[in-house]
């Protein structure tokens, strides 16, 4: 039997298991192992809502033990450390359990098909002080860290009674800065409806700044400058062209000599693979860390190995670009690897991957959101407000339905609009 392993569970790793245990564990055709270091599957564009406190992570976390029960592939929680390809194997590191005890040694899985997509982390581009000062949304636990430590400031502040300000800096003005600065100032002002007024949403000083020369630098301008209007308004100092050079406990330091003090810091700009990767074997990575593929998605120095996602550098056509790093990319390379992976199994040659751009949505937190859609017949086209939310949420939407199938993400919607007229707008704990 053929043996897939796919090695990291974000959006596009569960989606290409779901589909090819469906497809080929179901029938016996393959044996499909999904792996990952984490028990539990969180949509990453949702972080900056874990983040504010307006999602509450563990009622929108999916268990990778189930989700392989109910579509035919098996799950083994590990973090991949090294490649024997001579052999064809993974090594996973130890397992530990909270009092730092070894549950289960290191280990290796052998493969015929691997399939690498373990994502990518934030680039501080070595900054110094900004690992130890700052926090990175890479994932539930970094997020919902923040969540913490913003409710303590409010809880704090309540119980010594007196009316304070809290400041709170985040450095990169893309998607995440940007959504997670409109998120905030929705908090603030959440946090005053629940009585924790002693910080009012005027005294939550946020600053989002930004080196290049305006926020969100992937969209056109005629999106980007409204946006960074509306944030102005809603009381978000935006600093653009403004490259931090240190962090320290206080605040940070930026290359013209300005000082902003923040208690809260949060780094978001740039992205990075893990440094893993470019230790194993023979592949070859790029200054970031991203394994290098053609456009097969097969690693450039192994057929057997595929990578996807953000942690590969896949050629967009030949526009002499690589295939932007976003979910949506994920999403259709999954789905190109389910059938490609069939095709390999059965001995016939391999199709090359399209990436077709359907456009960019940013959140503004429940206020809508903002971005440019693309269409065969009208071109690129900005929308904006209700409608652009509504597009926003489908995007969640169709990662669910490609997870659960349409029934369930029907059910999954009611529940969702029940819940809400019975639980706090805002996480208060």
């Amino acid at each position: 039997m053929h043996r897939i392993v796919i090695v990291g569970g974000g959006a596009g790793g569960l989606e290409l298991a779901t589909q090819l245990g469906r497809k080929l564990g179901r029938s016996g055709r393959a044996k499909v192992t999904l792996v990952d270091a984490r028990m539990t599957h969180l949509w990453k564009p949702l972080l900056h809502e874990v983040a504010s406190g307006a999602l509450d992570a563990a009622e929108s976390e999916l268990n990778y033990l189930a989700q392989a029960s109910w579509n035919h592939f098996q799950f083994q929680l590990g973090r991949m450390t090294g490649l024997d390809q001579k052999s064809r194997k993974i090594e996973l590191a130890p397992l530990y359990d909270e009092e730092g005890n070894v549950i289960a040694p290191r280990r290796s899985i052998s493969y015929d098909t691997l399939v690498i997509s373990v994502g990518s982390g934030t680039n501080d581009f070595g900054t110094p002080g900004a690992a130890d000062h700052c926090l990175f949304l890479d994932d539930p636990d970094a997020a919902i860290a923040f969540q913490k430590r913003l409710l303590s400031e409010y809880m704090g502040a309540q119980a010594r009674g007196k009316s304070e300000t809290l400041e709170v800096a985040i450095v990169g003005a893309g998607a995440t800065g940007v959504e997670l600065a409109a998120e905030l100032r929705d908090a603030a002002r959440q946090f005053s409806a629940y009585g924790l007024d002693k910080i009012s949403p005027e005294n939550l000083k946020i600053t989002l700044i930004e080196a290049g020369p305006r926020v969100l630098p992937a969209l056109p301008e005629r999106v980007s400058l409204p946006v960074a209007e509306r944030l102005v308004h809603e009381g978000v100092r935006v600093m653009c062209g403004s490259a931090v050079t240190l962090v320290d406990e206080e605040g940070l330091q930026l290359a013209n000599g300005i000082k902003v003090a923040a208690r809260l810091k949060v780094w978001a700009a740039g992205i990075r693979a893990p440094v893993f990767l470019a230790s194993l074997g023979n592949l070859k990575t790029n200054r970031i860390n991203q394994l290098e593929v053609s456009e097969t998605l097969q690693t450039t120095q192994d057929p057997n190995i595929f990578a996807f996602g953000d942690c590969a550098a896949c050629p967009n056509g030949h526009s002499g670009t690589n295939v932007p790093p976003r979910a949506q990319a994920a999403h259709q390379q999954a789905h190109f690897l389910a059938q490609a992976i069939t095709r390999r199994i059965e001995g016939r040659p391999l199709p090359s991957f399209t990436y077709r751009d359907y456009g960019s949505l940013v959140s503004l937190s429940r206020e809508g959101a903002v971005g440019t859609l693309m269409g065969n017949l009208m071109g690129s086209f900005k929308v904006e407000g209700w409608l652009a939310r509504m597009f926003y949420i489908s995007l969640y939407r169709m990662h669910q339905r490609s997870l659960f199938g349409t029934r369930r993400v029907v059910a999954r919607m009611l529940a969702d609009a029940l819940g809400r007229s019975t639980e706090p707008r805002l996480k208060l704990h």
